[in-house]
């Protein structure tokens, strides 16, 4: 088996294997917490409490995500993998000790968030060092697969612990201990995967460090895209549950949350394994503006959503289904692409610092829509910022096309002194 940093082109062995499983297994613990909007709610919160607790309880990974970069940079994503790993596990069991939404809720939901933003940024890190360079977004695609995989498990579970008419604390108890627990056998997998071998020891815990190493690898406006995706992610991981309660959408015999992250992740998962290799082959800008369009689209759907027609819960599902599963291995890679491999927890810290961004701003903001003149115009909204933002990138992604179409002209018809230039160009890229 070759090691993790090797120059060879085998992605999937047996280290790729235990992440997939880490990284499924962590994902069904996380999804529970998809059901955390009801705990606000229990303990006497409305909407707006929820967009301010969940965007809230971002905030402290958003101002933590670059001393993350430089740990993992100097650590290893293996260690502060575990390391979020057990963060996670301390906010899901400490919410067992609260009874009311004072300031300890903000700290609670600030340590699952920041867990879990370890855990996927060291994931990240992780496989884009060990995967080789030109199927780097297949490897982050594949992975991500694993997360879908959790999200077909995670909210049912959550949806039949809770499926109580009338909740009670005790239901609240067995999700938190579910989740805080769920995190055990991921940490094990991490404990039994090889170390890759490039490190940096000497990464200083700096602020400035990390500010001089962004600023001097940026990616451009494809941090503008991380931020939609955070703002779109509120919708079916912060207000969904809200939605179905008040808007009390139930089906005969079946789960509205089960059957939208049935349809949500299961063809989000087809769409990803059957697509993996189209990064490569059509462009990774190309596909992420079309899962962009895909997402904007799926989000003006749930307009179609109501009492009258709860099983209409199935399109935007799909829809949305089939953005996530063309977005997000694009986006990563294309985030972290500019920056070298030994700074590379700094490049996955800032491409999910802008998710947290995205999440932060708009969770507080939406739930004030919601409560105020309804989630339709909510879920309005999230479609115009995606949109908006996909139609810039796109824009901003012209003069690379065009740069891209000009070298392959010149090396179909090329000038005799530079066909040789251009040639090694091409066969590096």
């Amino acid at each position: 088996m070759p090691l993790p940093g090797s120059s060879s082109n085998r992605l999937y062995d047996r280290n790729f294997v235990l992440a997939l499983a880490s990284q499924t297994s962590f994902v069904i613990a996380n999804t529970l917490m998809a059901h955390y909007a009801r705990w606000i709610e229990f303990l006497g919160g409305n909407v707006q409490h929820v967009g301010w607790i969940m965007g809230g309880g971002a905030v402290l990974g958003l101002l933590l995500r670059p001393w993350m970069g430089e740990g993992i940079n100097r650590l290893g994503p293996q260690t502060t993998w575990l390391i979020g790993y057990g963060l996670f596990a301390v906010g899901a069991c400490g919410n067992l000790l609260i009874h009311d939404l004072g300031p300890t809720i903000y700290l609670l939901r600030s340590c699952l968030v920041l867990g879990a933003a370890i855990v996927f940024t060291s994931s990240l890190t992780y496989i884009t060092r060990v995967a080789p360079v030109q199927r780097q977004a297949e490897a982050i695609g594949i992975l991500g697969s694993g997360g879908f995989l959790g999200m077909l498990l995670g909210p049912v579970l959550g949806d039949l612990i809770l499926s109580a008419d009338v909740r009670m604390r005790d239901d609240f108890v067995v999700l938190f201990l579910a989740a805080g627990l769920g995190g055990v056998l991921p940490a094990i997998l991490v404990c039994c995967m090889s170390t890759p071998r490039e490190r940096n020891p000497n990464s200083v815990l700096k602020l400035s460090e990390s500010v001089r190493t962004t600023a001097k690898y940026w990616p451009g406006t494809i941090v503008l895209v991380n931020i939609a995706f955070g703002v779109c992610m509120t919708v079916p991981f912060i207000f969904l549950t809200s939605y179905v309660d008040q808007e009390h959408l139930k089906l005969p015999g079946l789960s509205i949350i089960g059957l939208f992250f049935w349809c949500y992740a299961g063809w989000g998962i087809v769409v990803r394994v059957g697509l993996r290799r189209m990064p490569e082959r059509w462009g990774r800008r190309k596909i992420l503006i079309t899962g962009m369009l895909f997402m904007s689209m799926g989000m003006f759907c749930f307009a179609f959503v109501d009492r009258a027609h709860p099983a209409m819960i199935v399109v935007p599902a799909l829809i949305t289904g089939t953005g996530h599963g063309l977005i997000f291995h694009t986006m990563m890679s294309l985030t972290v692409a500019s920056f070298p491999s030994q700074v590379r927890g700094t490049g996955s810290a800032l491409a999910l610092m802008a998710l947290d961004m995205g999440t932060i701003v708009g969770a507080p903001l939406l739930g004030l829509i919601a409560e105020s003149v309804g989630y339709v115009w909510m879920f309005a909204a999230v479609g115009g910022v995606s949109l908006l933002v996909t139609l810039t990138y796109a824009y901003s992604s012209i003069p690379v096309w065009q740069e891209r179409a000009r070298q392959r002209r010149a090396l179909e018809f090329p000038e005799p002194e530079v066909a040789v230039r251009l040639a090694t160009e091409e066969s590096a890229a």
